[in-house]
């Protein structure tokens, strides 16, 4: 794994020869060593499909190239960093919430509707993050944004996890998503802007939750 957590709001990245990281563009607070950045025109390791399905989903989010041998201090706007292992499973998450992550995994975009129908789609609507969302693939780490940190909550059959929209960061597994109607949920808990949706997650996986419903 190629990220280490400095602290809640920087990681450091070791960079090593005939190894790519993407980052978004800015991101970079410091780095030591032989290191280049070139900003990225195709969308990460996804090529030209990849970027225009990113732009089609209105997640053209700015990557750069990370390449060399060095170190490299990454954080931006200071937002809460939770680096996600992978082990040949994939990630779905939000492409303006994606720090950094391994040139390895293979990037590519999925509808929202196709994990959840219409409801995939309302969700969309809802939370204001697009029918679309970012997937990673394969083994290696990515580092995602949050505000006011993170945690991991397990998916299991036997038990789902219901999720605020709006403080869902990202999950991955084999997981099936829909969003459902909180009958007055938000109204109980009192916060929020006033949509009463649950997200519920089922299946085999973990679901990555902030510690706050405000957007990035």
């Amino acid at each position: 794994m190629p990220f280490r957590e400095i602290n809640a709001k920087m990681v450091e990245a070791t960079v090593q020869p005939g190894v790519k990281i993407f980052s978004q563009r800015g991101a970079m607070l410091a780095y030591k060593g032989d290191v280049s950045f070139t900003p990225n025109l195709q969308g990460g390791q996804g090529g030209l499909a990849s970027m225009i399905g990113r732009r089609v989903a209105g997640e053209a989010t700015p990557l750069m190239t990370v390449e060399g041998s060095g170190t490299v201090l990454f954080g931006h706007g200071g937002h809460h960093i939770q680096v996600i292992g992978l082990s040949g499973d994939t990630l779905y998450v939000e492409a303006d919430r994606l720090l950094a992550f391994d040139g390895t995994l293979q990037q590519g975009t999925m509808f929202m509707g196709a994990q959840g129908g219409v409801m995939g789609m309302v969700r969309g609507q809802v939370t204001g993050q697009g029918l679309f969302t970012t997937t990673l693939k394969g083994h290696g780490a990515v580092a995602v944004m949050a505000h006011g940190g993170v945690i991991e909550v397990p998916i299991t059959p036997q038990r789902p996890v219901h999720v605020d929209p709006q403080a869902y960061v990202a999950h991955h597994g084999d997981v099936r998503n829909k969003l459902s109607t909180a009958l007055g949920w938000r109204d109980m808990v009192g916060r929020g802007s006033g949509e009463a949706f649950q997200l519920e997650l089922s299946g085999s996986g973990a679901v990555y939750v902030q510690a706050s419903e405000e957007k990035l």
